[in-house]
């Protein structure tokens, strides 16, 4: 298997490029580990982005790897691999029992037997000329279905016109991201690779043009904030605006959100 493609120049500038932002994009949650590291919690974060983003690496290493020329694709899901890894092994040693208990199961579900099945019925079912397709196939449809995560984001961001959980250099990436993979599929002749990167790529313009719209919006209800007395946590309850979980982790005492790093939870497809 070549390693790069040599003969189209385009399909390695694009490469690289989309394994930058990837891999950028991967390091995004360092802060999130780095603050339940520091105490010895993860706050009721939860462990779905990294356990589906580690089942959508190996799937696409696995795709790769019966693909020539696509080294590219190798290297970056590789590394999602390695990190994702990381990460799990973070949450659940810091994870109280219950949440613990669902990640190992889903880890086990999910990208044992789910992969495991995958792999040994592409492999004895599917006949080797349409192996590829089929694989193919498996691997669009789950990255079709990560790319509607962003979804629920933007809606947070309507209903409480504020982009607080929505940070603006991780929608930037991932647009870019979702731009510098469509067109590596598109030079590639890959139509896998390239079409669910068009609805990433819509959901990243989408979340920029939210942030554009909402982002003074944001500092209107700051400042506001900022002008009322400090209230009870029972007032922050029968706030009109309902948290989702994630939010509901980070309310302090004064009824005031805090920042939230794992808002946005990476869980876009790697190419």
């Amino acid at each position: 298997m070549a390693l790069i493609s040599t003969e189209n120049t385009r399909v390695f500038i694009f490469g690289i490029l989309g394994n930058i932002c990837t891999f950028v994009v991967f390091m995004a949650p360092i802060p999130t580990f780095h603050r339940i590291w520091k105490k010895k919690s993860t706050e009721g974060f939860q462990s779905l982005p990294y356990l589906a983003t580690l089942f959508s690496s190996m799937l696409w290493v696995y795709y790769a790897s019966l693909k020539s020329g696509v080294f590219l694709l190798i290297t970056i899901n590789s590394f999602g691999c390695l990190i994702e890894t990381i990460y799990i092994a973070f949450y659940i040693t810091y994870a109280p029992t219950k949440a613990r208990m669902s990640t190992l199961m889903l880890l086990f579900l999910l990208n044992f037997v789910g992969f495991s099945m995958i792999f040994l019925l592409s492999h004895f079912l599917a006949k080797e000329s349409t192996r590829l397709q089929v694989l193919g196939w498996i691997c669009m449809i789950f990255s079709l279905a990560m790319y509607v995560a962003p979804l629920n984001i933007m809606r947070s961001v309507i209903r409480s016109n504020s982009v607080e959980f929505m940070p603006f250099y991780l929608s930037l990436f991932l647009t870019i991201n979702a731009i510098a993979w469509l067109f590596y599929g598109l030079f590639l002749k890959d139509s896998y690779v390239a079409i669910p990167n068009i609805l990433g790529f819509i959901f990243g313009f989408l979340q920029l043009v939210l942030y554009g719209i909402y982002r003074n919006k944001s500092k209107s209800v700051m400042v506001e904030g900022a002008q009322l007395p400090q209230q009870s946590i029972d007032m922050t309850i029968r706030s009109p605006i309902t948290l989702t979980s994630e939010e509901q982790n980070v309310v302090d005492q004064s009824g005031r959100v805090k920042e939230s790093f794992d808002s946005n939870p990476i869980i876009a497809s790697q190419v």
